[in-house]
C-alpha cells in the first residue's frame, strides 16, 4: 500500500516527474496531439526509497534509482486508454501527484497546491482507478487544508479533486470522509455539498451513504455521521433527483432510523411520558434525521408534506418512543395529500418489510401500510381480498400495538371502497374491538365503524342492534377519547338512520337513542371539551331524526348551562317518553355518584327537575326513596354548589312523595273539579359556579315556557 508515503516522510514531493511531463502524458493518454516524440522527459533521477516504505515499488516505475525510458512512440487509442502503452509510466506518475497533492494539501498556503490539484484532478478523470490505496490520504489533506484555501479557483481545485476520487472510488471517499469527520466541521460540510452538487458522482455517494446508514447498526457514531452527510447533500437545490429509483427506500431507511433512535433511548415499557417540548433522544442523531427527511421532501416538491408534519405535530412524534407509529401514520396521510407520486414505489418497497423479524422495520412498515390505505389507486395494488385477509391476520397478533394499526387498516379499507362489502368480516372484528382495554384499540375501532356508516348501504340497522349492548357502557367509559369518540359514533349512526326514525321506523336505534339520551345530557358538562362538542352534535342530530323542538335549549344548556333551558327540555321528554321517566330517573342516580362535581352537579339539577315535570303515577316510592337517600348524601359534598342542589332537588323527591296515589280508595278527580292534589312549587337553584354565562334572573325557573 502506497498509504504509508505520506507527509514530510516522502522526501522530494515531486520525485522524479515534473508538472509538465505529466501533463503531457495527460494529453497522450487522451489522444490528444502533441509535439514530436522526444527521448523521453529530462528527468534528474530520484534517490532511492527507503525500506520502510513498503509498496513503493509497485507503484513507481523507477524504483532503484534508473531513469525512466519512455517506449517507443507510437500513436495512442482513440477512446481507448487503458491500452497506451504509457499506462505503466502514468501509474508512478499518479502515485507520485498523489503523493505530491497531499503534501501540498497538509501545508496551508503552498504555492504549488491550485497548479497540483488541477493536474491531479485531470489525471485522475483519466485514469482514476489507479488510485485505491491515496484515496483516504487525500481525503484527509483535503480536510485539513480546504479551510485555508481562498475562494476561489484555489479552492474549487481542491474540491474537483474530491470529485475526480468520487467518479471512480464513490465507496472509498464515503468511508474515509465519514471517518475524519464524525463530529460535525465546516470542513466536512463542504466537502460533503461539492460532492452534491456535481451531478456525476451525487448519486453515487447517495447509494454509498445510504448503505453506510443501513450498515451502521451497531455503530452509532457512523449511523450519525451517515445521516448528517445525508442531510447536508440532500439540502443541496437539485440533488434529491439524483435519488429517483431508490427515493422510496431512502424515505423508509431514515423513518426506521427514528424508530429505533427512539426505542434505543428510551423504551417504550417505561413509563415515562413524552412532554410537547422533548424533541427526542438523542437530540443531535435525532435531529440530523428529521432535517435529512424534511430535506428529501422538500427537495422533491413535497413542502407542503413538511407544513403538514409541523402543523399536526408530526416531527415531535416521529422522535417519540410511544408516538414514532403516530407520527409515521401522519406523514403516510401526508404524502397520500400532497406527495402521492411516490405512493407506488413505497407501498412495493414496504411489503417484503411487513415480514421482517426487526421490530422496528416491521411496525414502521405496517404504519406506513396502513397510512397508505387511505389512497384508493394505492390500495388497489393489491387485490381486497389480499389486503383484508393481512389485516385480519393482525387482528390476531399478541402485540395490542399491530391489532392497533390493523384495525385503522380496516378503517381506511372500508372508507375507499365503493359500498360496504365483506360487512360479514369486517363488522365482527371492528365491533370485537370495542372491548380491548388498550384504549388506542377502542378508538380505532369506533372510527372505523365511522367509516363503514358514511359508505352507501350502510348496516344501519345491522350496527343499531349491535351497538346496542355495546355503546352505552362507552358513553361513560373513564377514557376521555373513548367517550368522545363513541358519542360521536351515536351522532353518526342517527343521522344516517333518521329518514327512517322520522316515519317511525328503526325501533332498534329508537331504543338505542332513548337508552343514551341521559348520558348524552349530562355529558354536555363533561370536563373533556371534545367529548361536551361531540355531546352537543349529536343530541342536534337526534333533535332532527325525532322532531323534538329542543335545539334551541340544547344549545342554551350546553353553552350557558342554563337551568331554565334544561326544565323545558325535562318536560318535553316527560311529555312525549312518560314510560322511559323511571328508567330517566335510574340513570341520573348513577351519575349522582359520579367523582367529578360538573357531572354530580348537573344530575342533581335533572333529577330535580324531572322529578318537579313527572305526573305521581310515574314514579314508584321505592325509586323516589332511594333518590332521597342519593340526595341526602350529596348534602356533605365538598363543592357548596352540589350541596344547595341537592337540598333543592330533595325538597321535590319529597313533594312528589307527599302526593303519592294510596294504594287503595285513590280516584282519579272528575272532570271539571279541582285536583285535590296540592300545587308542587318550581325548584330554583343558584348559578352555576362552572360557568357564569347565563343572564342574571333566568336561574328561578317556574316550568317550561
Amino acid at each position: 500500500m502506497a498509504g504509508g508515503v505520506w507527509g514530510p516522510a516522502r522526501g522530494a514531493p515531486v520525485g522524479a516527474l515534473t508538472l509538465t511531463a505529466l501533463a503531457e502524458g495527460i494529453r497522450a493518454s487522451r489522444g490528444q496531439p502533441w509535439g514530436p516524440p522526444a527521448p523521453g522527459p529530462q528527468l534528474q533521477p530520484e534517490p532511492e526509497p527507503s525500506a520502510g516504505e513498503p509498496g513503493r515499488a509497485a507503484t513507481a516505475p523507477t524504483a532503484g534509482g534508473e531513469p525512466l525510458s519512455p517506449p517507443p512512440p507510437q500513436e495512442p487509442a482513440l477512446g481507448v486508454p487503458q491500452q497506451t502503452p504509457w499506462s505503466s509510466w502514468e501509474e508512478g506518475a499518479l502515485a507520485d501527484l498523489a503523493v505530491y497533492t497531499a503534501a501540498c494539501l497538509e501545508e496551508a498556503g503552498f504555492v504549488g497546491t491550485q497548479a497540483t490539484a488541477l493536474t491531479l484532478s485531470s489525471a485522475l478523470e483519466a485514469r482514476g482507478h489507479r488510485l485505491e490505496d491515496q484515496v483516504h490520504g487525500l481525503v484527509r489533506g483535503l480536510l485539513a487544508q480546504v479551510p485555508h484555501l481562498a475562494e476561489g479557483r484555489p479552492r474549487r481545485a481542491a474540491l474537483r479533486v474530491l470529485s475526480a476520487l468520487a467518479l471512480e472510488h464513490s465507496g472509498d471517499v464515503v468511508s474515509a470522509l465519514l471517518r475524519c469527520s464524525p463530529a460535525p466541521n465546516r470542513a466536512a460540510t463542504e466537502l460533503w455539498r461539492s460532492l452534491s452538487r456535481n451531478q456525476r458522482v451525487n448519486g453515487q455517494v447517495l447509494v454509498q451513504l445510504l448503505w453506510a446508514l443501513k450498515g451502521s447498526a451497531g455503530s452509532q457514531l457512523e449511523a450519525l455521521a451517515a445521516t448528517r452527510a445525508l442531510g447536508e447533500m440532500l439540502a443541496v437545490s437539485g440533488c434529491v433527483g439524483a435519488t429517483r429509483g431508490f427515493y422510496p427506500h431512502l424515505l423508509l431507511v431514515l423513518v426506521t432510523q427514528l424508530h429505533k433512535l427512539a426505542w434505543d433511548a428510551h423504551p417504550p415499557d417505561t413509563p415515562k411520558v413524552w412532554a410537547p417540548s422533548h424533541r427526542g433522544p438523542p437530540h443531535s442523531h435525532a435531529s440530523c434525521t428529521v432535517e435529512a427527511l424534511k430535506a428529501l421532501l422538500t427537495g422533491d416538491g413535497g413542502r407542503m408534506v413538511v407544513t403538514c408534519m409541523e402543523q399536526a405535530g408530526g416531527w415531535r412524534r416521529l422522535v417519540g418512543a410511544r408516538t414514532h407509529l403516530e407520527g409515521v401514520l401522519l406523514l403516510a396521510s401526508a404524502l397520500v395529500a400532497h406527495a402521492d407520486h411516490h405512493l407506488r414505489g413505497l407501498f412495493a418497497d414496504l411489503l417484503p418489510r411487513l415480514r421482517s423479524t426487526d421490530d422496528a422495520q416491521r411496525l414502521t412498515a405496517m404504519a406506513f401500510f396502513t397510512g397508505l390505505l387511505q389512497s384508493r389507486p394505492t390500495a388497489r395494488l393489491l387485490r381486497e381480498e389480499v389486503i383484508l385477509e393481512r389485516l385480519r391476520t393482525w387482528q390476531g397478533d399478541p402485540e395490542p400495538t399491530v391489532r392497533w394499526l390493523g384495525l385503522l387498516g380496516l378503517g381506511h379499507l372500508a372508507l375507499n371502497c365503493g359500498k360496504v362489502r365483506h360487512a360479514t368480516t369486517l363488522l365482527p372484528a371492528l365491533l370485537g374491538a370495542l372491548g380491548e382495554g388498550d384504549p388506542r384499540l377502542v378508538d380505532a375501532a369506533l372510527g372505523a365503524l365511522q367509516r363503514v356508516l358514511l359508505r352507501p348501504r350502510a348496516p344501519v340497522r345491522l350496527l343499531s342492534v349491535e351497538l346496542r349492548p355495546r355503546l352505552p357502557p362507552l358513553l361513560d367509559d373513564a377514557r376521555d377519547s373513548v367517550r368522545a369518540s363513541a358519542v360521536g359514533l351515536l351522532g353518526t349512526l342517527v343521522r344516517r338512520g333518521r329518514g327512517g326514525l322520522r316515519v317511525g321506523l328503526r325501533r332498534p336505534l329508537r331504543k338505542l337513542v332513548l337508552q343514551s339520551l341521559v348520558p348524552l345530557l349530562l355529558r354536555l358538562h363533561d370536563p373533556s371539551p371534545d367529548t361536551a362538542e361531540s355531546a352537543e352534535w349529536t343530541l342536534a342530530c337526534c333533535d332532527q331524526a325525532l322532531p323534538w323542538g329542543l335545539l334551541e335549549e340544547v344549545g342554551t344548556e350546553a353553552h350557558y348551562h342554563s337551568p331554565e333551558a334544561l326544565s323545558r327540555v325535562c318536560h318535553r321528554l316527560v311529555q312525549w317518553y312518560p314510560s322511559h321517566v323511571p328508567s330517566f330517573l335510574s340513570q341520573t342516580q348513577g351519575y349522582l355518584r359520579s367523582p367529578q362535581s360538573p357531572l354530580r352537579l348537573a344530575a342533581t339539577l335533572l333529577t330535580g327537575f324531572l322529578v318537579h315535570h313527572s305526573s305521581p303515577s310515574h314514579v314508584n316510592q321505592d325509586l323516589l326513596d332511594s333518590l332521597f337517600q342519593d340526595l341526602g348524601r350529596l348534602q356533605s359534598d365538598p363543592e357548596p354548589a352540589v350541596v344547595a342542589a341537592a337540598r333543592v332537588s330533595g325538597q321535590q323527591v319529597a313533594l312528589l312523595a307527599r302526593v303519592q296515589p294510596q294504594p287503595c280508595g285513590w280516584r282519579l278527580p272528575r272532570p271539571g273539579r279541582p285536583s285535590c292534589l296540592p300545587a308542587r312549587p318550581p325548584p330554583v337553584y343558584a348559578d352555576s359556579p362552572f360557568q357564569h354565562c347565563s343572564l342574571p334572573g333566568r336561574w328561578g325557573c317556574s316550568g317550561p315556557g
